[in-house]
């Protein structure tokens, strides 16, 4: 009788423990099941914030897209992708572009910066207008200050009529040799000269260098705090003739404030500003042009 007693004890107490047993599993369970609600719910939140909220909060103002694509987006998808944004633009061309088409490898980049990553490059509403101002200069001899990736330099030297030179300079190597790159997968080496190093010190070199008396057309956009001294260092070396066009981008974000003063306060020239949006966004931006009086 005992002895029964004592297994029925025996058998309570192990029904006992296999009943606390399954509920601790079940606890631990239900808290992995609430960890992984609580990593999927954070992971679509962090989500929906960088592919949509906040790219889309930025659209309007100029500095906070600023912020976003190139101090933060930029910064993270490198570290990530153990590569730089120009070389991942430099991917999207080879891949969605046809090789020798210039139009093409404008419109891969476009979809690039809308829909993938945002890039400085002039952009697809103020390269309508640049297209206009080509055009309408038909230059033979034209320079641009900051090539970044090559986008701008294709628009530019695809509209430039036979016999024609542009000179492009770029004072970081690795935008330089994506630049490159770019530039000869659209099939316009032959029209452009493509130079690495500062534009201070590139400028009164011109003339020596490559047999240029003076520019029809300079596209300015590089560092934003060089456009006023690059276009009076252009003057004094003589590189400017009367009816020289300067078009300047970006003069309202960043913004160029000394760059504008000067030239729609100079009686050197007469300058028209064209509004638009900085590039790929809703931001005010646009180009000044400046036509050099003598």
């Amino acid at each position: 009788m005992v002895n029964e007693k004592r297994k029925e004890r025996d058998r309570e107490r192990e029904k006992g423990a296999e009943e606390k047993d399954l509920k601790t599993a079940a606890t631990k369970s239900r808290m992995w099941q609430d960890f992984l609600w609580v990593c999927v719910g954070g992971a679509a939140v962090l989500y929906a914030l960088y592919s949509w909220l906040i790219p889309a909060a930025v659209q309007y103002n100029g500095w906070w897209a600023l912020l976003w694509h190139d101090l933060i987006v930029e910064r993270m998808l490198d570290a990530l992708m153990g590569s730089t944004r120009p070389q991942r633009l430099l991917r999207a061309v080879q891949k969605n572009s046809t090789r020798g088409d210039p139009q093409s490898v404008i419109s891969a980049i476009d979809h690039f910066c809308r829909h993938k990553e945002w890039a400085m490059n002039v952009g697809d509403e103020k390269g309508s207008i640049l297209d206009g101002v080509v055009s309408e200069v038909n230059p033979s001899t034209a320079l641009e200050l900051g090539t970044y990736c090559g986008y701008s330099t294709v628009r530019i030297a695809r509209l430039l009529p036979p016999g024609s030179q542009l000179i492009t300079l770029e004072f970081n190597p690795a935008y330089a040799a994506v630049a490159k790159q770019v530039i000869a997968w659209a099939g316009l080496q032959d029209k452009v000269q493509l130079v690495e190093g500062p534009s201070g010190d590139l400028i009164p070199q011109m003339k020596e260098l490559f047999g240029v008396k003076s520019f029809d057309l300079v596209f300015i956009d590089h560092w934003k705090d060089r456009y006023l001294a690059d276009a009076q260092l252009l003057e004094e070396c003589g590189l400017l003739r009367k009816g020289s066009v300067l078009l300047a981008d970006n003069v309202i974000c960043p913004g160029t404030p000394e760059y504008l003063e000067y030239v729609r306060n100079s009686p050197r020239y007469e300058s028209r500003y064209f509004k638009s949006h900085l590039e790929y966004t809703q931001a005010e931006d646009g180009l000044e042009k400046s036509v050099f009086l003598g």
